[in-house]
């Protein structure tokens, strides 16, 4: 449906498509601007009214042809006096009323002018935002201190003012028949690659969904589709600029959503979730060190209290003269209650403490975790050695700068402790050459590999590159920490 050349056409359409006597946040006036009667329409809060003030006085001001004079003028010449007499930046028109009332509900106004058939955009917003500080999830010692925000154009500035290139894109589309989110492809022109870009394009307009609720989570759900045993992630996140920039320069493609402080990085692969930029704010060998320990931390956190029930209710399987526990007369199904228990207690600990205000979660914690678990072990709802394994394990899963690594490390350890202990608890047949215990954790580690390696990646790229397909440079680049000048590639990676 196109625009009248009426004005009072256009408003009575105006009041048919909007509730303008209904929300009180939609704001319209009747105004006399460049000697023309004209119709305002915007969103009140979305405005810079200081802005709007000055460009609503130049425009009475302005030196401009009487309406007679105009009288016997086209259409077109009429518009294109406007244009050349609003003073601001970004000014377009349109006759088409979906595009018009998409501009409006993303924060540029409307005009309409007598004897023009087309509606004028201008934008002049200003979106509520709150101040860049350093990311919770991602912080480093001795690097930047500025993060992702929740307004996609503060994000893209952010990326902008660290690469100077005239090769950085950012393509932005909607997304959501109702929300209309922004969406922002970013990349590196002729470096990027070009089919992984076509096929993020194409996908990105047939997604059919009302609204991206949760932000890149949604995005995420909706570009790699997963099933339930799949708790690893499949697309990787940040909140640093630097971090996303890096990647950038490595020929990735980013995807920005409006509203949510986070871009997610294609494509993806398993390894990108055991690096941290810590360890490129440090010096090689401490870089190294620090590298090194997290990859450890990743198996002390999945298999640590695991192995401590399996080895704990069948000592024949450790040396002669070696006990994990001094009371060796504890039942197997109260050993493997225990283990549940500190499981589940750390978990509450963990969860309560993010949940809580900066001031006492450390208090909440420290004393939470001190009380609780001195009384558990008095009321022998637990044992000492059971509480200290589970700490060691929540410390080697808090070292992870990936929390979706973490988490995903929880469900897998989770799983491997039933398993676990409902091979202890079934009974043994005799002719059983291994232990049950054994059997059933064996059985839960080969369910855990058959989760990860069906673990969906992005539109058909590997998730385990660069081991698979393998790429040396680059597998050396993901285990090892280079000097600045070895650091980015010689050339985009090859992941064919």
């Amino acid at each position: 449906m196109n625009l009248s050349k009426s004005l009072q056409d256009n408003i009575t359409m105006v009041s048919e498509l909007l509730p303008l006597d209904k929300s009180f946040d939609i704001i319209s006036r009747r105004l006399k601007l460049c000697h023309m009667d004209c119709f305002f329409l915007g969103i009140n809060g979305y405005l810079d009214s200081r802005v709007l003030h000055n460009l609503f006085a130049d425009l009475q001001n302005i030196s401009f042809a009487s309406v007679d004079q105009l009288k016997n003028q086209s259409s077109e010449v009429i518009r294109e006096h406007l244009m050349n007499s609003i003073p601001a930046a970004q000014v377009k028109y349109s006759d088409d009323w979906n595009e018009l009332l998409k501009n409006l509900l993303s924060g540029p106004f409307l005009l309409f002018f007598e004897g023009v058939d087309k509606g004028f955009i201008i934008d002049i917003r200003t979106y509520p935002a709150r101040s860049i500080k350093e990311p919770e999830n991602e912080k480093t010692i001795r690097g930047s201190k500025d993060g992702f925000v929740e307004t996609l154009l503060f994000n893209a500035n952010l990326i902008r003012r660290r690469i100077r290139s005239p090769k950085l894109v950012f393509e932005i589309t909607n997304v959501g028949t109702q929300s209309k989110t922004d969406v922002a492809l970013a990349y590196l022109k002729d470096e990027a690659d070009s089919r992984l870009l076509e096929q993020v394009r194409n996908k990105l307009s047939h997604l059919n969904v009302s609204a991206l609720t949760m932000g890149t989570q949604s995005m995420e759900e909706l570009l790699v589709p997963r099933k339930w045993y799949h708790p690893l992630p499949s697309l990787f996140r940040t909140e640093r600029p630097d971090v996303a920039c890096s990647y950038l320069l490595e020929g990735y493609i980013l995807l920005l959503v409006d509203t949510t402080p986070s871009v997610l990085v294609l494509p993806a692969s398993i390894f990108q979730h055991s690096q941290s930029p810590e360890d490129y704010y440090k010096p090689p060998l401490t870089g190294n060190y620090i590298r090194f320990y997290r990859f450890l931390c990743v198996l002390i956190s999945l298999f640590l209290l695991p192995v401590f029930l399996l080895l704990s209710t069948n000592p024949q399987l450790l040396p002669a003269g070696v006990s994990l526990l001094p009371t060796g007369e504890m039942s197997p199904l109260r050993i493997f209650i225990y283990v549940l228990f500190a499981e589940l207690a750390l978990d509450l600990f963990r969860y309560s403490s993010s949940h809580t205000p900066d001031g006492f979660s450390g208090a909440l914690s420290i004393v939470g975790g001190l009380l609780i678990g001195d009384v558990a072990v008095k009321l022998q709802w637990a044992s000492s050695e059971i509480i200290f394994y589970a700490a060691a394990t929540v410390l080697a899963s808090l070292s992870l700068s990936s929390i979706e690594l973490s988490d995903a490390i929880r469900m897998y350890r989770l799983f491997l402790l039933l398993c676990t202990g409902t091979g202890i608890l079934a009974p043994t047949p005799p002719t059983l050459p291994l232990p049950a215990g054994l059997i059933g954790f064996l059985t839960g580690c080969i369910f855990i590999v058959l989760s990860v390696i069906t673990t969906p990646a992005p539109f058909g790229r590997s998730y385990f590159w660069p081991l698979i397909p393998f790429n040396r440079e680059a597998m050396r680049s993901v285990l090892f920490r280079y000097p600045a000048k070895r650091k980015q590639p010689p050339q985009i990676w090859n992941r064919k």
